[in-house]
């Protein structure tokens, strides 16, 4: 007997948030740029999990800003096209007309022709810019089982929390009876009152009805060209929309207890930040260091890192952390704290609680508390940053969480410059 055809499944990651709420680390680039882990970028995640679910027919969906995003692609995710596989920046075509995407949905709309191409059974459409762990197979699996035309991915979140997300009210059988934005009023699932499920952003669709509305959604005038908001609220009225359970239902190869369902939207400066500080618990919350379902990424070609000087204070150490290639540690002191590469710490300086971007350098005798620092900063000898809230205030963009953030290549003036630490 044949053996049954696998599904052909295509991979449209929508990569063209402005993020806005994550400025100024998306001053000069699309957040799915933003690095993220020391060696990562955000899209990272997203295409890792589509590559390690065996999906390797990918379009990327860009728009603002993508410079660096397109030259990450370009240089990180070049599959062997021997068996047709790819990772493609797609930019905004102006395929119908003489304007930008309108939203996520417009986006899938205006590039139907790379779905008409490659023809495939179902279409995978994920966020770029979420930080998580998931096997598309399984999600695949529940949605063909399930006869829907969409398939929603779900995050059990208290229900509490209810109100930041759109919230899915599921049916027994796990089709979907309403789709609700934000609710003020959430209804708790049956085998767990406290508890919602949300929309995760990302979705499994069978193509003839994904065609079919964005098709329909194009024609409406009042439409916001939204994938959740209206695609999917559309088809959950029409009865044709599933959802499929991420903390219950999709077993990840590797995860433990500790990580199992980790899912992040790092939006906003401070969620960014505690991402981070997820990554560096003893027993991380979110594991970089599982082996069975890596993330890929590009690794420039740099010496490990090194830590210089034994000596009563200029001892080179980092304790809680993770340093990347190419960074120096010469005399000063880390504490639970991620090193991107080519970070150079000097002789007395101390870092806590921070996310130091590529090639910075943290001068001698400084302390660097609760901060983002981006790419190329120089931090002066003696400067204090995260001591002096009302002073890093006046000099700095500092979030209601209380992390300071210092843009790419911005100029840090040195203490005698403010007149003070």
């Amino acid at each position: 007997m044949a053996r049954a055809r696998s599904p052909e499944v295509f991979g449209v990651v929508l990569a063209g948030g402005a993020g806005k709420r994550l400025q100024p680390l998306t001053r000069d680039r699309a957040k799915p740029a933003v690095p993220f882990g020391g060696d990562y970028r955000l899209v990272d995640f997203a295409l890792s999990n589509l590559v390690n679910s065996g999906y390797r027919k990918i379009a990327v969906l860009t728009q603002y800003k993508s410079h660096s995003l397109d030259a990450h692609l370009a240089k990180t995710w070049r599959l062997s096209p021997l068996l047709g596989n790819y990772v493609s920046p797609v930019p905004a075509q102006m395929r119908t007309g003489g304007s930008w995407f309108a939203g996520s949905a417009d986006a899938v709309y205006q590039n139907l022709n790379l779905i008409r191409d490659e023809q495939p059974d179902y279409i995978c459409v994920f966020g770029a810019d979420n930080l998580y762990r998931m096997d598309a197979t399984q999600m695949l699996d529940d949605h063909i089982a399930s006869g829907a035309g969409v398939t929603v991915a779900g995050l059990r979140v208290p229900i509490e929390e209810a109100f930041a997300f759109g919230v899915i009210e599921p049916e027994d059988s796990g089709r979907i009876r309403a789709f609700r934005e934000k609710p003020s009023d959430p209804k708790g699932l049956t085998d767990d009152p406290t508890q919602v499920l949300a929309s995760m952003g990302n979705y499994i669709f069978t193509t003839e009805a994904l065609i079919e509305a964005v098709v329909r959604d194009a024609q409406d005038e009042e439409s916001g060209r939204d994938m959740g908001g209206d695609i999917i609220t559309g088809m959950v009225e029409r009865g044709d929309a599933h959802v499929h359970d991420f903390v219950r239902d999709n077993d990840v190869p590797g995860s433990t207890e500790r990580d199992r369902g980790y899912w992040r939207d790092v939006g906003t400066i401070d969620a960014y930040h505690q991402a981070h500080m997820d990554l560096i618990s003893v027993h991380p919350i979110f594991n970089l260091y599982n082996l069975k379902w890596p993330i890929y990424t590009w690794h420039d070609p740099l010496p490990p890192a090194k830590f210089v000087l034994d000596e009563e204070h200029r001892r080179g150490s980092a304790v809680d952390s993770m340093v990347s290639s190419g960074t120096v540690v010469s005399g000063g002191t880390v504490r639970r704290s991620v090193l991107s590469p080519q970070v150079h710490v000097e002789a007395g300086a101390l870092i806590e609680d921070s996310v130091i971007l590529h090639k910075v350098r943290v001068g001698e005798g400084a302390i660097v508390r609760k901060a983002i620092v981006d790419k190329n900063v120089v931090i002066p000898p003696g400067t204090q940053i995260g001591v002096d809230e009302t002073e890093d205030r006046r000099r700095f963009a500092v979030s209601d969480g209380g992390v300071v953030t210092i843009g790419k290549g911005d100029h840090v003036p040195a203490p005698d410059e403010h007149g003070g630490g």
